[in-house]
């Protein structure tokens, strides 16, 4: 079981099938986004009180693996 498997669900009948916090409609690629544009995790539970600081950190830890497991993206491209 991944560490993030707790708080990090996908399923087809939810977002289409985007991985999302688990319970909720709020997908990782929008938590990414949002502390992109420069939100802190504290902003996020503010803005969404139904996540947790361990859903956050889940967030990460699910785009670790998932970029750990994607091809490199050719620079000369």
């Amino acid at each position: 079981m991944n560490a993030y498997s707790q708080h990090i669900v996908a399923d087809h009948r939810v977002m289409l099938g985007k991985p999302v916090i688990k319970g909720t409609r709020i997908t990782v690629e929008l938590i990414l986004r949002k502390l992109a544009q420069g939100a802190t995790p504290q902003d996020l539970i503010q803005m969404y009180p139904h996540i947790t600081s361990e859903d956050i950190s889940a967030v990460f830890l699910y785009a670790a693996e998932v970029l750990a497991n994607e091809e490199m993206i050719d620079s000369a491209a």
